[in-house]
């Protein structure tokens, strides 16, 4: 006698019964749990969710926010500096700004061969710049003005060893008898002839000193004057040139320190002023002379 025990337990009694039943069997038993187990979410129009890949990851920002490179490279060798090509005419020894014992002896030797036609100074200005230039340009080297290895040997080899006087000229002339006016009382007694002046007390000369006239256009004025003003920082309103230590005696005309004269000596001239070339020795008379002072200029 057969006895049923409900649908589900008469259809496994009668897979059991049957051969290939067992397979059947698993494939409804692998559905039930495929559907029991749960499934993907669904998006909401029914379709299945498309598969994504995972999102890339951006390579991490640097500091100033460029994206850091993906791959690491060695950096760039940097380009080497250019080496610069060493100065034919050798190391500098003297230029623009430089002073000293060197650069008078510089001035001294250039002046032997007729490129420097001024006093020495020790101060390496314009002037030197231009003499050295036509010196190098007569011996065919770079016109640079500044004085090099190359150019003082050249130098040194066309000139001698200058003498003191060379290096530091006298700055006193032979004084000439003095006039007669300038005998009695305090006198700037000044010779056009021997180009000196002589401080004179009561007829005894107090010191002496070099000076320089006017050209021909701007002639000193001659005669007897006295100084009627005195001015220790002078500058010139009309020609807007320093004129230390200036002692007034005619019009615009003052006996007074020249830097001009200094450096270039009696190659220059004055527009009608009385040039002292010796700084101490005008600033020592300057102290001394006296407004009212008499001044004689004379041949």
């Amino acid at each position: 006698m057969t006895h049923r025990t409900g649908h589900g337990a008469g259809t496994i009694g009668r897979t059991a019964r049957h051969p290939g039943g067992a397979a059947v069997a698993a494939v409804a038993l692998l559905a039930l749990t495929v559907t029991t187990a749960g499934c993907k979410a669904q998006p909401a129009n029914g379709s299945p969710a498309a598969t994504s890949s995972p999102p890339k990851t951006s390579a991490p920002a640097t500091d100033d926010a460029k994206p850091a490179a993906t791959a690491s490279k060695p950096p760039a060798s940097p380009t080497p500096p250019a080496t610069p090509k060493p100065d034919p005419q050798g190391k500098t020894l003297m230029a623009t700004g430089s002073q000293g014992k060197q650069v008078r002896e510089l001035q001294a030797r250039l002046r032997q061969i007729g490129h420097f036609d001024r006093t020495p100074t020790g101060y390496y200005g314009t002037l030197t710049v231009a003499a050295v230039q036509s010196f190098q340009g007569k011996r065919g080297l770079s016109r640079t003005g500044r004085t090099d290895t190359l150019t003082w040997q050249k130098l040194l080899a066309m000139t001698r060893k200058p003498t003191a006087a060379e290096l530091n000229p006298p700055t006193s002339r032979p004084v000439a008898k003095p006039d007669k006016r300038c005998l009695t009382g305090r006198v700037l007694c000044i010779s056009k002839n021997s180009r000196s002046l002589s401080w004179m007390i009561d007829g005894q000369v107090v010191s002496t000193m070099d000076v320089r006239f006017g050209s021909q256009y701007t002639p000193t004025r001659e005669g007897t004057f006295s100084i009627y003003w005195k001015s220790r920082h002078h500058v010139s309103t009309i020609y807007h040139t320093a004129m230390p230590y200036a002692m007034f005696f005619s019009g615009g005309q003052a006996v007074h320190y020249s830097a001009d004269f200094a450096a270039r000596g009696y190659s220059g001239a004055s527009h009608g002023c009385v040039n002292v070339r010796d700084e101490g020795k005008i600033a020592a008379l300057f102290d001394q002379v006296r407004t009212g002072d008499k001044v004689v200029i004379y041949w």
